[in-house]
């Protein structure tokens, strides 16, 4: 019932119901947090009379009354969402004391220290939480009243110190609030109630739902527990454990408690928590198996006990009481990726869970964890600025402001973070040299996001508190001006930019890496295809298990500092034999990469696509440029520059690009479809090994587009095997990334051997909007509402997503065997990856680095079918 009762409260019932000790308590749901904010923050009006019939119950089982003078029942009220947001809603503790109540306790305990500590606490607590008393003002007059009684520790102060505390206390609010502080116990209970449904709301709970994809409208649940009293005394204790260990997911006890404490001393760090096993102790430190032997063996039997129950690792907080163990809370702990891959593989083995739980048990996105190296947690660090977490892992470096400036540094050694307002296609040859990569523009898809991936590069965009002057090559950003040379780190894992060197630790990809993805191959249907088109990024994809590459961008190729200057002058020149000689000096480059990813993947399939992007990304732009490609081609700079004018284009990503250039210049697909071919032969005859080429024809939106264009395909193939007396199976299909394409895919696919979901173009086409451009507003949209999530990140099921689907089905309507699969960044998003399984793809193709998330997220994928299909 986690969704009713949220998560604490489903827990704490299931707990109570397995016979554990946990006081006594109730939960008001999910659906009057829903209600609360439907009608304008007011209750349902039988909310009060339940809440009062519950308290009865309550105050039966202690034997105890709320508000009473003589033997006060007192309750904790603490939020409770059906997923696990720590720390991020409000929790008010020992609520019910007033000067009447306190007198009680100091009677009912025997102990007026504690009694009065008590008080003081839930004063501090529900100052804070419900009246809005900032929480420093409390800390500065404990901290005035420890100096001047000459005492350390808040457990040094006695009864009459505390009374001392509270008076001081009441002062603060009345002078904040303008009210005094309420002695009315049901008064206290509605203000910490709605206290905890306003924190659903808060500006830190709204970020953690929207990093973590949490609904608002999911709201929160509210338990209402009677207290339990870790403050009593040396044999009461309060702490946080964890069933395993969260950061290697070490099979052993896990866990900190303090003595003569309240649960908020082990979480805000006033205290120094101490261990709960003398085996992770050190000779100065007070082991909890040592100081409370009884608990402690208690506290071993429940881990046992809730883990079996839950079949996953918990994380538990309690209270001890005059040596008595209270749970208060389980639920499957946080961990790191490592530990998660540990404990799964782990727990499958031991026979708590199958391998296909083990399987679903992992976050597909947090392997990137793995797969890159990460910042040393211990090292010192000053944040400069925040950007988006554009493509995961860590990286140091000094800053170069030109993808030049990168090569050369590199070249001496040296570690490089390429650093610029925007990338282009023009600074892959820098993105490949880089450490890492920082754009103070662009979103999480844009150019040097999308580049950066797939290169494995680190990369953070979009910092847009930092300014960058490329003349004056300095970065400047909240009084830090840094120059070329200077030392930054990048966190492409949170988005982070701090000064300096900060230390890193490398990926260490364990066995249980392995396990699991073989376990994940065997239920997978999806094939997992990388985008690649260096030797390096295609090494990646295979060491990473990719069955070929669905996305070779064969535009990356040419702007190779050896090939740049033959692609100018075959763009600039309108004279036939001058382009004819640029391309003819193009073809040998163009084979050489082509035969060595054929030769990286052995007999795989191969996918590439012809030259896609406007000719206006290769013009030469500065006037040494020009003047050498002028040199190159005899021709004049005046003509030339005429030229470059004549090419460029108002919009050209809606322009002179795709199939269209290789209509209006066909020549040059001629030249690329003869070098694949060549290359095919060759390594196909080097290596005994069949090589099936894939040729894809980009932005096509009709079928003549393509009926024409492959045509000219075919007729160059035909050519070369007839000069080598060769045979050749390849194939000719197409991507569909316009919704014309999509619309009328049954005629296109006549024509088309496959089809592969351009869903990067498709997106920006559907939705009309720049994936480098939308970064500015997109962000706002999501936090309104206005769209589920970033369209770029995770595909747009209802538009985008409709448009495959019509694809996918009006394909195989024509070609029932149609190949079909998909090459935009969606390809490694999980989300994503169920909506492929779901409309039946044949294959994702994704970064190298992805490769590992998408073969994990594919799994899940396909086990989720397999059970909606029972459910069914």
């Amino acid at each position: 019932m986690r969704n009713l009762l949220g998560g604490k409260g489903a827990n704490l019932a299931e707990m109570a119901n397995i016979g554990l000790p946990v006081p006594p308590g109730f939960t008001i749901t999910t659906e009057v947090c829903s209600a609360f904010y439907e009608n304008g923050r007011a209750y349902p009006a039988e909310l009060e009379s339940q809440i009062e019939d519950a308290m009865g119950r309550v105050e039966k089982a202690m034997g105890l009354r709320f508000g009473d003078a003589n033997a006060p029942l007192l309750v904790s009220v603490r939020s409770g969402a059906r997923v696990s947001m720590p720390g991020m809603m409000d929790t008010v503790l020992n609520l019910g004391l007033n000067d009447e109540t306190v007198e009680g306790l100091v009677r009912s305990s025997g102990d007026a220290r504690f009694a009065w500590d008590s008080y003081r606490r839930f004063i501090q607590m529900y100052g804070s939480v419900v009246l809005g008393v900032p929480h420093h003002r409390f800390e500065d007059i404990l901290e005035q009243a420890k100096r001047e009684l000459g005492k350390e520790d808040d457990t040094a102060l006695s009864a009459e110190d505390w009374q001392l505390v509270v008076k001081d206390y009441k002062s603060i609010v009345q002078n904040e609030t303008g009210k005094p502080f309420p002695e009315n116990p049901k008064d206290q209970l509605w203000g910490a109630i709605g206290a905890v449904f306003g924190s659903w709301m808060n500006p830190r709970a709204n970020t953690y739902r929207k990093l973590h994809d949490i609904p608002a409208s999911w709201g929160t649940a509210v338990n209402v527990q009677s207290m339990v009293f870790g403050n009593m005394g040396d044999d009461c204790a309060t702490g946080v454990c964890f069933t395993r260990d969260p950061s290697t997911g070490e099979n052993i006890f896990y866990g900190e408690y303090l003595i003569n404490a309240q649960g908020e001393d082990v979480v805000a760090g006033i205290r120094t928590p101490q261990p709960m096993s003398a085996e992770r102790a050190t000779p100065d430190q007070n082991p909890m198996e040592k100081a409370l032997p009884q608990a402690y063996q208690e506290m071993l039997k429940v881990r046992e006990l809730l883990e079996r129950h839950y079949k996953d690792m918990q994380d538990i907080e309690f209270t001890v009481q005059s040596n008595k163990l209270y749970l208060l809370q389980t639920r499957n702990g946080k961990r790191t990726a490592a530990a998660a891959l540990r404990i799964a593989i782990d727990m499958a083995r031991e026979g708590l869970i199958t391998q296909e739980d083990a399987i679903t048990r992992v976050p597909p996105s947090s392997l990137d964890q793995l797969l890159h190296p990460v910042l040393d947690p211990k090292a010192e660090r000053t944040q400069l600025a925040r950007g988006l977490p554009a493509s995961p892992g860590a990286a140091t470096g000094v800053i170069a402001f030109s993808a030049e400036d990168v090569e050369d540094r590199a070249a001496k050694g040296e570690d490089v973070i390429l650093v610029r307002i925007e990338t282009s296609p023009e600074d892959v040859h820098g993105m490949h040299a880089a450490r890492g990569v920082l754009t103070t523009r662009g979103g999480m898809t844009s150019h040097a996001a999308v580049v950066a991936r797939g290169m494995g590069r680190v990369c953070v965009a979009g910092a847009g508190s930092i300014t960058v002057d490329y003349k004056a090559q300095t970065l400047s950003v909240g009084g830090h001006t840094l120059k070329a040379g200077d030392w930054i780190t990048l966190d492409g894992g949170t988005g982070a930019v701090y000064l300096g060197r900060v230390p890193t630790i490398p990926p260490s990809l364990s066995g249980d890496f392995s396990t699991l993805m073989g376990w994940a191959d065997s239920v997978r249907r999806l094939g997992i295809r990388a985008n690649a088109e260096t030797p390096e990024d295609a090494e990646t994809a295979r060491r990473f298990g990719a069955e070929g590459i669905g996305l070779c961008r064969t535009e990356h190729m040419f702007f190779g500092p050896d090939r740049i200057g033959h692609v100018r002058q075959m763009i600039m020149t309108e004279e036939p034999e001058a382009r004819a000689r640029a391309i003819g000096a193009l073809l040998p480059f163009q084979r050489d990469d082509f035969s060595a990813l054929f030769r990286i993947m052995a007999g795989l399939p191969v996918t590439i696509r012809l030259l896609d992007p406007p000719l206006h990304e290769f013009l030469p732009h500065g006037e040494a440029e020009l003047k050498d490609v002028a040199a190159a081609l005899g021709q004049s700079v005046d003509a030339l520059r005429a030229r470059r004018s004549a090419l460029s284009e108002a919009n050209p990503m809606l322009g002179h690009r795709g199939c269209r250039l290789g209509i209006s210049y066909p020549e040059i697909y001629a030249m690329q479809v003869r070098a694949i071919t060549e290359a095919a032969l060759a390594v196909s005859k080097e290596t005994g090994k069949a090589v099936i080429p894939e040729i894809m024809i980009p932005l096509v939106g009709t079928k003549a587009e393509l009926d024409l264009v492959r045509k000219a395909c075919e007729s160059v193939i035909a050519d070369v095997l007839k000069e080598q007396n060769a045979e050749l199976t390849y194939t000719i299909g197409t991507m569909i990334e316009l919704p014309r394409a999509a619309i009328t895919a049954d005629q296109i696919a006549e024509s088309a051997d496959f089809f592969s979901f351009g869903t990067n173009d498709l997106t920006q086409t559907t939705l009309g909007l720049s994936r480098d451009d939308a970064g500015s507003f997109l962000p706002a949209y999501v936090e309104k509402g206005l769209l589920p999530q970033d369209p770029f990140i995770s595909i747009d099921r209802e538009g985008v997503g409709a448009l495959v689907r019509m694809g996918v089905e009006k394909g195989r309507a024509t070609k029932p065997d149609l190949k079909l699969g998909i090459c935009g960044e969606h390809g490694g998003d999980p989300l994503s990856i169920s909506f492929f399984e779901e409309v039946g793809l044949d294959y994702v193709s994704c970064s190298p680095f992805r490769v590992p998330v998408a073969r994990l997220a594919s799994a899940q994928a396909a086990l989720a079918a397999r059970r909606n299909a029972v459910k069914a």
